[in-house]
């Protein structure tokens, strides 16, 4: 897979690279690890907060929610918004909202999720978020006595949160690593390149340490040519972060001991060593770098690219799941939206010639009726040829949303965030592996609007 580039990145001027650890360093297999975390939040929900039973029997759909959308918790619906806020595609329960009420309810007005009604989902962990959540709506909506949907919102997120929190999911997890977890040989050997490079190397996870300690075993130490452990390899080790206030107000930093997991109270130097908690500041004074000279790879868009960008000036890289499934679906749509691209070009050559006769009516000129009947005509029959184009080009993404990236024809929210806040952006961290780390990734030139308009007379 390619790396793709939003800005113009030296890795010969990164001193440091730092890494996630769950989606990035180590890659789950998504349905798999969701589908574990929507059954256990469900079951919660019933022995916890005294959901209704039916709830616990609910089943995992991937293909109900995206990384990216947007839960309304005012009306109990799920959205897709534009890089604009504007609601684009939305789903009440398990039924599509169409085009009318979108409109009756949000009146074109972008959203701003500054408003506390509104909850993003961010990452791949939210997808569970997303899926449950739209059904529990669905049940309400059928006579379930549940909670209003603020109430089902807030439950979900906790039900979620929690399972992650109190072991239940990690213990399934470590007992059948293989069925969770994607090995990556092309990882240690990505890593142990950048170390010959003269790379330094860190880690900042929101994991415990025991936990992010048993993946990073399983996943990456079998592997090793040069090093037998990960802890050789990895000059610090930051567990529990707390992302995104690791990047955002002070913290204290606990020492680990690698061998035991106990921890005490530290003052000094965090330029090497295994630590949780703690703050961005401290570790990059005794690192002794310049902000631009430390590049972080993540794939929560908020914790691990925006926060980072709005607060320090790292350079940053996200891994996006969701991208490999979504270039083999624009390949396999390619030829359709070539025919809709011809089809738009044409359509818009015939109104620009439709509004040049309406001028010269409108000057006393008189119009050749027949060609004008002609042009409608044939507008008309472009118009349901798109139509038939655009169902079909919906039809090689995901059903119920589209495009990760796209809300339309315009860019998605989570679309404009990559692009506004990412260097770089890949599938999987080892599709670097292809690259020198002296690789200078550079963005190619893009086209404004008046720009494309030239390009297209000539």
């Amino acid at each position: 897979m390619s790396v793709f580039v939003n800005r113009s990145l030296n890795l010969k001027q990164i001193a440091m690279i730092g890494f996630d650890m769950d989606y990035t360093l180590v890659r789950y297999d998504s349905a798999a690890f969701e589908a574990l975390s929507h059954g256990h939040a469900a079951r919660l929900l019933v022995s916890e907060y005294g959901y209704p039973a039916e709830v616990a029997n609910l089943q995992y759909d991937p293909q109900r929610a995206l990384v990216g959308l947007v839960i309304d918790k005012r009306n109990g619906n799920l959205l897709k918004l534009s890089r604009y806020g504007k609601v684009k595609m939305a789903t009440h329960g398990l039924q599509a909202l169409e085009y009318r009420e979108l409109k009756h309810i949000y009146e074109n007005v972008a959203v701003e999720l500054s408003d506390p009604a509104f909850m993003p989902l961010d990452t791949l962990f939210a997808i569970s978020t997303g899926v449950l959540f739209s059904q529990l709506v669905d049940l309400k909506d059928k006579g379930l006595p549940l909670p209003d949907f603020a109430g089902i919102a807030a439950d979900t997120a906790a039900a979620v949160d929690m399972v992650h929190r109190n072991g239940s999911i990690k213990k399934v997890l470590r007992a059948d690593l293989p069925r969770y977890v994607i090995q990556d040989p092309l990882v240690p050997g990505l890593l142990e390149r950048y170390k010959d490079y003269g790379k330094k190397l860190m880690i900042i996870t929101n994991s415990d340490y025991d936990y992010t300690r048993d993946l990073l075993d399983y996943a990456l130490n079998p592997f090793w040519k040069k090093h037998t452990s990960w802890r050789e390899v990895f000059d610090v080790v930051i567990t529990l972060a707390d992302k995104p206030r690791f990047f955002e107000r002070t913290g204290r930093f606990l020492k680990i001991d690698a061998d035991s997991g106990l921890m005490s109270n530290y003052e000094g130097s965090v330029a090497t060593g295994l630590y949780q908690g703690g703050w961005f500041k401290p570790l990059q004074q005794d690192l002794g770098l310049d902000g631009r000279e430390i590049l972080y790879v993540g794939d929560h868009i908020y914790g691990d690219v925006v926060s980072i960008k709005k607060r320090c000036d790292w350079r940053t890289a996200l891994v996006l799941d969701d991208l490999r499934g979504e270039l083999e679906n624009l390949k396999a749509a390619s030829g359709l939206q070539a025919d809709i691209d011809r089809l738009m070009e044409r359509k818009s050559q015939i109104e620009a010639t439709l509004n040049r006769m309406d001028l010269e009516r409108y000057e006393g000129h008189r119009g050749d009726r027949k060609q004008l009947e002609a042009l409608f005509d044939e507008s008309d029959s472009i118009n349901a040829e798109i139509s038939e184009k655009l169902q079909a080009h919906r039809r090689c993404f995901n059903p119920y949303w589209g495009e990760v990236l796209r809300a339309g024809q315009e860019e998605s929210r989570y679309a404009g965030q990559l692009d506004d806040y990412a260097c770089i952006y890949m599938t999987q961290v080892s599709d670097l592996y292809d690259y020198s780390p002296k690789t200078y990734f550079r963005p190619r030139r893009r086209l404004m609007a008046h720009e494309q308009d030239i390009t297209q007379c000539e």
